[in-house]
């Protein structure tokens, strides 16, 4: 796998995730600079795989920027809702005016879970694929998932986006309830990023 070098630019404007990868490569001594500090702007996502969407993202920061890019796509899939938000986890929670509220998308979610009746169950994954562009247009991608079941109401504050009714299999809390190094040496981005670690030793 090709070299990073000293800066790596994180292909999000999602302030909670980009400090989850930040503190994911601190150990590698890479400086990440996120696509909101570089004016960067947000690619539609029009990939039908959260593969596709990160490699989307994370080819358009490495051509803009001229510096290697990180971009990770990740979402929550739902048994009883066919895999549902799945990639479009984030648009679950925007407003016509593109606001993102989680707190509205988690509620859908409960609500459209609680209409497909009880022997649906409350099983569900998140799923996180990573991509690494280079501006010479090489490209690298790693997929990481970690299953669990949902919970009503939410619970913790420490997570982002849905991890409030989200709870790992073989946990009791949800993963915005445990500390953010617990949740990073079990969530789907840390898997997705062991896979990712393991390319650049």
């Amino acid at each position: 796998m090709k070299a990073i070098g000293p800066k790596l630019v994180i292909a999000t404007h999602n302030a909670g995730k980009l400090r989850e990868i930040r503190d994911l490569l601190a150990p590698f001594g890479i400086e990440c600079v996120g696509a909101a500090e570089l004016n960067l702007p947000e690619p539609e996502e029009i990939g039908n795989t959260f593969v596709d969407n990160a490699e989307l993202k994370a080819r358009e920061a490495a051509d803009l920027s001229g510096l290697p890019a990180l971009a990770d796509d990740s979402g929550l899939s739902v048994d009883a809702l066919h895999g549902n938000p799945g990639i479009f986890s984030a648009r679950w929670a925007e407003d016509e005016a593109g606001n993102r509220d989680f707190t509205r998308a988690m509620e859908r979610v409960w609500q459209e879970v609680e209409a497909a009746g009880p022997d649906a169950g409350h099983d569900a994954h998140f799923v996180c694929a990573l991509s690494l562009a280079w501006p010479d247009g090489s490209i690298e991608s790693f997929e990481g998932k970690v299953h669990g079941t949902l919970v009503w109401p939410p619970r913790g504050d420490k997570g982002f986006g849905y991890d409030p009714m989200f709870i790992a299999a073989g946990m009791d809390q949800t993963f915005a309830e445990i500390e953010p190094a617990d949740k990073h040496a079990i969530s789907h981005r840390a898997e997705a990023f062991r896979k990712l670690i393991d390319a650049l030793a």
